[in-house]
């Protein structure tokens, strides 16, 4: 895949997990038009959004330090507050959501409503990404904090997704620290999570993390390699948007000569810094 933006700050301020690279390649690939990511906290994740896309941030307390596309609107509401105040789909100008990223709350059922929520506004094509989901061991996939690696039990929203929605495509990529939720084929008339959400909460609380331990964990999470070759293929095929090629080819230039002044790099001839 070619890479059509050159992440230029990378040079700088590497990813502090492979997730970021993942997270950049699926960006990449997918070309969303439009982009919802709950849990901002320093906008760096939010930072991977292409030139043109329409981004939207829910975090109760976001403390953005990177700088943010013109496209881009963070509201500081906890997302259940957020969903309740807006329409996500009059924010998002009538066009469906392509791409969304949950990293917010890391208990289940906080993932489980905002995954509901984000349905609302999705298409056959719209792809969700769940961070977390891949448990490293019992006590950092807890509910309660105790860790500073700490993923909480957002393995439950996988299992409960693969039981109570087998029409959806789940899958969880093993990508460091935690692993990366990815699903597909969303419904947004479909209401199952709503009308049982008591019920599917109350169950799924009661599951432990036994149940996972017994060397079942990565078949029960449909989980894949983290290689890209087993991950594109979970992706949807879109073509190019409108934008050109030239035009982010351009903006990809002018990106890494404003880094190279910053750091005093001259860029000879104008190139592009490898």
């Amino acid at each position: 895949m070619v890479q059509i933006v050159d992440r230029a700050y990378a040079h700088y301020v590497p990813p502090a997990f492979p997730y970021f690279e993942l997270l950049d390649r699926i960006h990449q690939h997918v070309l969303p038009r439009t982009y919802v990511e709950i849990g901002v906290s320093t906008g760096r994740s939010l930072t991977l959004a292409l030139p043109g896309t329409l981004c939207i941030g829910i975090d109760p307390a976001p403390k953005v330090v990177f700088r943010m596309g013109r496209r881009t609107r963070i509201f500081s509401q906890s997302s259940d507050d957020f969903f309740a105040d807006h329409d996500l789909g009059a924010l998002l100008g009538g066009i469906p959501l392509d791409l969304a990223f949950i990293d917010g709350m890391h208990h289940f059922e906080f993932a489980l409503r905002d995954f509901i929520n984000l349905e609302r506004a999705s298409a056959p094509s719209t792809t969700v990404l769940i961070h977390d989901c891949l448990p490293v061991d019992e006590t950092t996939s807890a509910r309660e904090r105790t860790t500073d690696i700490w993923s909480g039990d957002i393995w439950r929203l996988i299992l409960l997704l693969r039981q109570w929605r087998p029409d959806l495509e789940v899958a969880v990529v093993d990508s460091a620290p935690a692993g990366l939720g990815l699903v597909r084929g969303l419904d947004p008339a479909s209401t199952i999570l709503t009308d049982h959400y008591d019920e599917i909460v109350e169950q799924f609380l009661a599951v432990p993390y036994g149940a996972l331990d017994d060397g079942s964990m990565r078949e029960q999470l449909n989980c894949v390699p983290g290689d890209w070759k087993y991950v594109s293929p979970l992706l949807p095929d879109r073509p190019l948007r409108q934008s050109s090629v030239g035009a982010l080819t351009a903006l990809r230039m002018m990106e890494a000569a404003a880094f190279s002044r910053r750091r005093g790099v001259s860029s000879p001839s104008g190139s592009v810094p490898a």
